[in-house]
């Protein structure tokens, strides 16, 4: 199910943003990203509408996915 990231209050968008970014997996590259850059990277994707927010009923999580793998 894809959340409206518009619906969400900013302080739930950013836990959710934060919670993706600091996930196992998610590397950057050799370079060391701060927790803000990161998150400000997820925000400008998903308002240009190259990312999307998805809930899973099964396990009751969010993630952020590229809106094209959809």
């Amino acid at each position: 199910m894809i959340i409206v990231w518009q619906d969400l209050s900013e302080e739930a968008l950013t836990g959710v943003i934060e919670d993706f970014v600091t996930r196992e997996g998610t590397e950057y590259g050799q370079h060391e990203t701060s927790l803000s850059t990161k998150v400000a990277s997820v925000k400008n994707q998903l308002s240009k509408g190259l990312a999307v927010i998805v809930f899973d009923p099964e396990s009751e999580t969010c993630s952020v996915q590229a809106a094209d793998a959809l």
